[in-house]
């Protein structure tokens, strides 16, 4: 069985072996490093002229791809950690996202950041961060998050085609989950759908008023997977959660049926922006009550505005909804502590019973 890092490096072989304008931008990215966490391995041996290593300068790393976007090639940057994406953000706030708009829809930049997020292994504070709820809401940045469903090359090989600038979120954790697929061996139910429902309006631009989008690329589609345990009642819950996240949910969920009999439908988008709600949406308006489940810190984050907009669509129909995510704190290199600073199973468990209990 594949796993989440074995289907992303065979994208990437794939990706520079059909086009030589890809090229592969990051620290200690060639063999037999391979990068920090594998996922760049053998790509230096296969495609030597399309394989940079590059100093110790997440600013400039950004910038320079952004530079051979704008000249037609089409780079893919690997952020060691996705904490330094802090130091990419005014090349991707002020410059890749705007471009488009800036010079009236005469060039493009279509580059792809990929970096690796989240904790519990112990990095402590500087390399455990869940940090993408920061770009989130950028006009013109799309930011993705695979899940260990589906085939997440497969939405990396998208992101690399489309003509958008993308932040391509990597859960650390992730990695060597095995890839599952609705099959009669799996103990979820996973239906999928595609498409970019939240993308915005048309807003015209420029002195003809042509109509422009909010993304330059309005074909790009990311799936959504709805999970619900194989042969259980209607699920009375829903839980919407991304990347990660979603094992967690899925052990939870295990246990909500055998130990409580509360049956959940699990919600997992793989865009985060623009915002992927229609799945949510739907599935609350069935259970009447959810749950958002994030690692990043809550505040402000992902799960507040998943909230509000199921509340606008649905409004008084919702009897109960709450938010799970890391405590507003710097996250300990403690493993015990760690494990207190972010959202874990049993915490799933207990909030989805009480939720239950709303009448």
């Amino acid at each position: 069985m594949t796993n989440v890092l074995e289907s992303l490096n065979k994208a990437l072989h794939q990706a520079l072996a059909a086009d030589e304008r890809v090229l592969l931008l990051g620290e200690d990215i060639l063999d037999p490093y391979g990068g920090a966490f594998k996922v760049t391995r053998g790509l230096s041996e296969s495609f030597p002229n399309q394989v940079l290593s590059t100093p110790i300068s997440e600013a400039a790393i950004v910038g320079v791809a952004i530079g051979m976007a704008l000249r037609g090639l089409r780079p893919v940057v690997e952020i060691m950690f996705g904490d330094f994406v802090t130091l990419t953000a005014d090349q991707l706030i002020n410059h890749a996202a705007k471009f488009h708009w800036m010079y009236n829809h005469q060039v493009i930049a279509p580059l792809v950041v990929r970096t690796p997020m989240g904790g519990r292994r112990g990095y402590g504070p500087t390399h455990s961060q869940t940090l993408e709820k920061l770009f989130l809401g950028v006009p013109g940045l799309r930011v993705l998050a695979p899940a260990p469903l589906g085939n997440p090359g497969s939405l990396l090989l998208n992101a690399i085609h489309s003509d958008d600038p993308v932040l391509f979120i990597e859960n650390k954790l992730l990695y060597l989950l095995p890839i599952e697929n609705d099959s009669e061996a799996s103990e979820f139910e996973i239906s999928e759908t595609t498409g970019d429902d939240d993308a915005g309006q048309d807003i015209p631009f420029g002195p003809d008023q042509i109509p422009g989008s909010s993304y330059a690329d309005r074909a790009f589609s990311a799936p959504q997977y709805s999970l619900r345990l194989r042969g259980a009642p209607r699920p009375t819950l829903t839980l919407a959660t991304y990347g990660y996240m979603l094992d967690l949910a899925r052990q939870a969920a295990l246990r909500l049926a055998y130990e409580h009999e509360i049956f959940i439908e699990i919600v997992c988008p793989t865009q985060l922006a623009p915002f992927q709600t229609s799945q949510i949406i739907a599935s609350a308006r069935r259970t009447r009550r959810l749950l958002t489940l994030e690692e990043g810190s809550g505040d402000l984050g992902w799960g507040a505005e998943v909230v509000s907009r199921v509340a606008q669509a649905i409004g008084p129909q919702l009897l109960a909804v709450d938010r799970l995510a890391a405590l507003p704190l710097p996250i300990p290199a403690s493993g015990a502590l760690e494990a207190i600073a972010l959202p874990g199973v049993d915490q799933i468990v207990q909030i989805c019973q009480k939720i239950q209990q709303s009448r």
